[in-house]
Formats: C-alpha cells, structure tokens, sequence
C-alpha cells in the first residue's frame, strides 16, 4: 500500500502541470476585450508624431474650444440685453407720454399751483379735500418723473452693456482666429491640406454635463478605465465610452496609457480599434474601414455635445477649427491611425 499511494503523488502533479499548461494556452487564445486581453498586444497603437505636435494640438483645440463659449456667452447675455433695451424702451415711450399729458395740461389751463387750487376751496370741507387731491397729484406726477429718469438711466446701462458684449465677441474672435493659426503651424509638420472627411454617424449623443455658464468642469482621471487598458479616465472621457457604445461602437477599444506624452496618460483619449478581433498591424478595408469612417464621423458630428477636441482616422485629423485635414503621423498603420480611430477629449 505504500508504494501505491508513492506511485500516485507524481501522476496528480503530472495532471496538474498538464491543466495549467491548457489553461495557459486558452487564455493566450482569449480575443481582445476580455479580461485576458488587458495585457499590452504588440499591436497596440503608437500614436506616432512628435511630444511637441500632440501639445500644440491640445493647446490649439482647447484654446478654440474656450474662446467658443465665451463667445457663445457673450452672444446670449447680447440677445437677452437687446431684450431688456427693447422693454426698456416701449416703457420711455408710454412713460413719455403721460410725463407729456402733464405738460400738455399745464400749457393750456396754466400752471396749477398748490396755492391757487387751495384757494378755490368754498368751505373747510372742499379745502381739506383739494388738499388730498394735491397730495395724490403731486406723488403721481413724482411717480413719473422718477420712473421716466430711472427708465432712462436703464436703457444708458444696457446700450453700454452691449457695446461691453460686442468688444468682448471681437476679442474672442480675434483668439479663434489665433487658434486657428496655431493649429495650422501645428499641423504643417504632418499635413499635406484640407482632408475629404468621412460620412456616417449620427449627431444624437446625450451631451456631457456642463458648468452653468456653458464651460466644462475641470476633471481629473478619477474613474475607473472600464476597457482592457486599465487604469484610470476622465468623468467626460467615460461619457463619451457610453455614449459610443449607446450609438453601436463596440469594437475593442483602449484608452488609458501609463507612459508618453498626449492625452492617453491623463485619461483624456482613446483608441478604438477598426476590426472586430482588436488592433491590426495593417489597414483597415472593407467593413472594417467602414466602421471606421462612421465611428469617426460621429465623433465629429458629436464633438461640441461631448467635450471631444480632436478625432484622427485613416491619415485625416478633425479639429473644430480647421476641419477635417490631410494627417501624417509616420507611415505604419498605428501612427497613421488607419488601423484605429483616436479620440482626445477637453
């Protein structure tokens, strides 16, 4: 008996090796998007371009996107002023005229004095009335004055405001059009001109929280990355994952990146791979490529609702002030992005 359960012990290591090696060999052949493909694959993309081209992009695209909305507040705080001059202005003119029936009154019949109207008085009783009647009179023409003045002194304040909102939409023009310059210095490294865009996608995203200004709120990589690559992305960033997938994108997609310079280590960019089975070390054709050209134009389509700064895919790069535009980023499928569509968010 002995030598039988000696004889037993390697036989029960043997299978034990045996299913850890088959569990081994399973899990190498798990597709991307489950939990074993969150390990790096060799064909993970390499955004390619330079440090400094992804910085003057960001600061191109976010420059833009501020000088948008302070425009775009300035433009609705100028409507809701011409509103307020509007009202301002039908008052002075009814306030106008009963100012003008006074004067008119007085012109015809002769200034009605306190010491004349008291003096018409027959008996105590019609002098303690007209007396009442020269009170009430006297506080309703006050009344008008004061209302008139201050009617005045209200539509003074809103022409100045609105010269103030016209100056300030000037300004923030003037910075548009820098960001714009900026933005084609950026691109001049790596752009050969303006690009053919891509159809598809609709403009239907559920737009991300705003501040109540208009502005977006300052975030943090504070949420969880739920795709393979782990880590950690913005609340906005997060959004955008939903609301992609919400619109049918849902493909392998990876966003957070430990390492290099871009968005993808503040958790504000991702990378969605165009083929079904991951990142392909070729270009995308095909369904593939159409997959691609939708998911890109509805990243486009939704940018102002998602906080999205700029999309590149299949060798063109978006950004809200330029357009769809030739892109170069090294020739290999990753850094051309003809393999994946890359999204950086505000």
């Amino acid at each position: 008996m002995p030598r039988t359960r000696l004889t037993r012990r390697p036989v029960r290591r043997s299978l034990l090796a045996l299913l850890a090696a088959m569990t081994l060999l399973l899990g190498a052949g798990l597709t991307p998007g489950t939990a074993a493909a969150a390990a790096p694959t060799p064909n993970a993309p390499d955004e390619g371009g330079s440090k400094q081209l992804r910085e003057a992009l960001d600061a191109a695209a976010r420059g833009h996107i501020e000088a948008k909305n302070r425009l775009d507040n300035s433009k609705r705080r100028q409507v809701a002023l011409n509103n307020q001059l509007k009202q301002v202005e039908g008052r002075l003119v009814e306030l106008t005229a009963q100012v003008g029936e006074v004067a008119a009154q007085s012109y015809r019949l002769g200034r009605l004095t306190p010491v004349s109207m008291l003096l018409a008085s027959s008996d105590p009783d019609a002098f303690l009335k007209r007396a009442a009647e020269l009170d009430v009179m006297a506080q309703r023409d006050s009344k008008r004055l004061h209302d008139l003045n201050e009617a005045k002194a209200q539509a003074a304040e809103a022409k100045t405001a609105i010269d103030i909102e016209v100056r300030e939409q000037q300004k923030q023009l003037a910075v548009l059009a820098k960001k714009k310059r900026d933005a084609e210095v950026a691109l001049a490294k790596v752009s050969s001109g303006a690009g053919s865009g891509f159809s598809g996608g609709s403009s239907s995203a559920k737009p991300a929280p705003r501040n109540p200004d208009g502005s977006w709120p300052s975030e943090s990589c504070s949420v969880n990355d739920p795709t393979p690559a782990d880590g950690c992305i913005t609340p906005r960033t997060l959004h955008m994952l939903e609301q992609a997938k919400a619109a049918g994108y849902k493909r392998y997609v990876s966003c957070h990146r430990s390492g290099g310079g871009g968005e993808h280590p503040k958790g504000r960019a991702c990378d969605f791979a165009a083929a079904t089975g991951g990142f392909e070390d070729k270009s995308a054709t095909g369904g593939d490529k159409a997959y691609g050209d939708s998911l890109a134009s509805w990243a486009k389509n939704n940018a102002s609702k998602l906080g999205i700064m700029y999309v590149i895919w299949y060798r063109q790069i978006w950004m809200p002030n330029t357009g769809w535009r030739a892109y170069s980023g090294g020739g290999s499928p990753a850094a051309d992005h003809t393999n994946h569509v890359h999204i950086s968010m505000y």
